[in-house]
């Protein structure tokens, strides 16, 4: 009994440090940048930035939103579409120190694995693109197929379609305020998902590494 009474203190510790790590970002900047047609105009897929440059928690929290954040808080609504408003779009966020999932709901950022995962962002035993490294964070675009309420045959590409729609935001909101980022499909899909825990029907589709142009 004292065992158990032990395990589970150890438990709650545990569950109070990882949310004592979760970030509760800033209000999201719905103002500002480039006109849509001047950030239409200036957005390039950019693979040199400047590493000794990071970026602030207001440019993430903004960038993040840009993505897929809510738009419409009354309906629930948000940024990107989604097939039959599914929002089977999720975006995790890695830095050079930890993992973190996108809550939009709440505008917060929490936390899935401690330590500097971008290596997986960047590729696998086959193919590897190391200046991923070099952008300060990497937005991994991820897709519950389950929440789509469509045939089998169809939800991974409704899914891809909907994660496309979100790396172009992601893109646009770059071009539009002095950040560099580039859309990718290529990482290493199987340990992104083994590292957050992702179950079946739950993949990674697109990444964005974001950080200012070299």
């Amino acid at each position: 009994m004292k065992r158990v009474f032990i395990f589970f203190l150890t438990a709650i510790a545990t569950m109070i440090t990882v949310n004592a790590q979760d970030i509760k970002l800033p209000a999201p900047s719905t103002s500002g940048g480039l006109s849509i047609n001047e950030a239409l105009n200036r957005r390039r897929s950019i693979k040199e930035y400047d590493t000794g440059r990071d970026l602030t928690m207001q440019q993430i929290a903004n960038l993040l939103w840009a993505g897929a954040g809510i738009n419409r808080p009354d309906e629930g609504l948000r940024t990107n579409p989604t097939a039959l408003n599914s929002q089977e779009i999720d975006l995790y966020l890695f830095t050079k120190k930890a993992v973190y999932r996108y809550d939009c709901a709440t505008h917060k950022l929490e936390l899935k694995a401690q330590g500097d995962h971008r290596s997986l962002v960047a590729g696998d035993n086959n193919f590897t693109q190391d200046f991923v490294l070099d952008a300060p964070v990497a937005v991994v675009i991820v897709a519950d197929t389950n929440k789509l309420p469509i045939a089998p045959a169809m939800q991974y590409s409704t899914a891809a379609c909907d994660a496309g729609y979100v790396s172009e935001n992601i893109c646009l909101f770059c071009a539009g305020n002095g950040l560099a980022t580039r859309p990718r499909m290529s990482m290493d899909h199987d340990g992104i998902a083994a590292l957050l825990g992702l179950k079946e029907g739950v993949v990674p589709i697109l990444n964005n590494p974001v950080g200012y142009a070299r």
